[in-house]
């Protein structure tokens, strides 16, 4: 009888511990538990800005290597200048000859209309041929009855008279044909000036594109960041577009936070996230914000995506991508690398935040400035050749001097 007792104050104890551990599971979870989704499965990601030339050349100069830290519009590789200086001149000369050429446009029209003046000149001496030849026949037809001119004469003045004619159809003609020449000259050259002129402007676009690839045999770097991945070699030939080396600005990194679709129910856009990486343990904690997530699984994006219409099909569950931006001063307190391992909790109490953004972005994501001022001295070196070569440097300086 006593051992019954004992045994079953025993079983009444352990019952009420698995009923107390019961409910404070249950209470830990409501209350708890259930405010939170958790995950190990978190990469660091960030821009991996790719470094490629625009124009192909042999590369001269290695300005950085893997693990430097690079700061943004600072030389990274230099090309052979040779070729692209070559076609700058090549550009500058065509320019000049161009200008010279426009400005022969010009100085034709005063000539031509000069030509349009002669060649009239020319019809009034050939009226005034016709109307002498015109009198001589008329006085000669007069005296054939009287035997006073003979037929040969008569015939002399005949062909005279035809020959003026012809002379002032001539004149016409080359009147006609001076005036087109005048018009056809003044067709290239009216409604503008020497350095406005459509050749010229061609011409210039020219020289401005070979001065921009003069500028683009030296390699920048557009952001600041650590150079990885470094390929290039001295000597190495290179076309445009191969990648040389790569820059990470780790300054600018984020975490990719791969949760299961049934974790996805309460995340929303803005909620706070704390993450640890392997890298620092659980002494070092980052602060977080869910920034957006993602529109398609890992499956949807894989190269070789799943085909689960046919054959036996075994259910697994999917994972989706969400991103979440880190706090600036975690990160340069404790610097993070690309593909590092992160585990993410996301606070998700507030379920006041959307899924899915709904409005685009009011800026650029990023942008660089280096690239700016590529053309800066293409504008100065054009004006400098149009106005030696349309003969502006010679008046221009010849008033200087006057002035002083």
């Amino acid at each position: 009888m006593a051992m019954n007792e004992k045994r079953k104050k025993g079983l009444t104890i352990v019952a009420a511990t698995v009923a107390v551990v019961g409910l404070a599971w249950g209470a830990y979870e409501w209350l708890v538990a259930s405010h939170y989704e958790s995950t190990d499965n978190a990469y660091v990601q960030g821009n991996i800005v790719q470094i490629t030339p625009q124009i192909g050349g042999t590369v001269q100069a290695i300005y950085a290597d893997d693990t430097d830290y690079v700061k943004a519009g600072q030389p990274l590789v230099k090309l052979d200048p040779a070729d692209v200086s070559v076609a700058l001149q090549q550009a500058e000369a065509n320019l000049a000859q161009t200008v010279r050429q426009v400005r022969t446009l010009y100085s034709n029209n005063a000539a031509l209309a000069a030509q349009v003046k002669l060649r009239a000149a020319d019809i009034d001496k050939a009226n005034a041929e016709v109307r002498r030849a015109q009198d001589d026949l008329a006085r000669r037809q007069s005296l054939v009855g009287n035997g006073a001119v003979s037929r040969e004469e008569l015939n002399h003045a005949v062909t005279q008279l035809a020959n003026a004619r012809s002379a002032l159809e001539a004149a016409n003609a080359g009147v006609t044909a001076a005036k087109e020449q005048l018009a056809t000259n003044q067709a290239l050259t009216e409604g503008t000036s020497v350095d406005q002129h459509p050749q010229v402007l061609a011409a210039a676009a020219k020289v401005r594109e070979a001065w921009i690839a003069a500028q683009r045999a030296a390699l920048p770097a557009p952001v600041d960041g650590y150079v990885a991945k470094r390929t290039v070699q001295l000597g190495q030939r290179v076309n445009a577009g191969t990648t040389l080396m790569s820059i990470v600005p780790l300054n600018q990194v984020w975490v990719d936070a791969n949760f299961k679709e049934s974790q996805l129910r309460k995340i929303r856009i803005g909620q706070p996230v704390k993450l640890t990486a392997d890298i620092y343990g659980k002494r070092v904690e980052y602060r977080g914000t869910v920034q957006g997530l993602g529109v398609g699984t890992g499956a949807a994006f894989a190269l070789l995506p799943a085909q689960n219409a046919t054959g036996n099909w075994i259910k697994v569950v999917q994972r989706v991508p969400v991103r979440v931006a880190l706090d600036p001063q975690d990160v340069n307190k404790n610097p993070l690398r690309v593909g590092l391992s992160m585990e993410a909790t996301v606070d998700v109490s507030m379920q006041d935040g959307k899924t899915l953004a709904d409005a685009p972005r009011a800026a650029a994501m990023s942008q660089t400035p280096v690239f700016d001022t590529l053309d800066a001295g293409a504008e100065a070196d054009v004006r400098r050749i149009i106005a030696v070569n349309s003969g502006r440097s010679t008046h221009l300086a010849g008033a200087s001097a006057a002035r002083k």
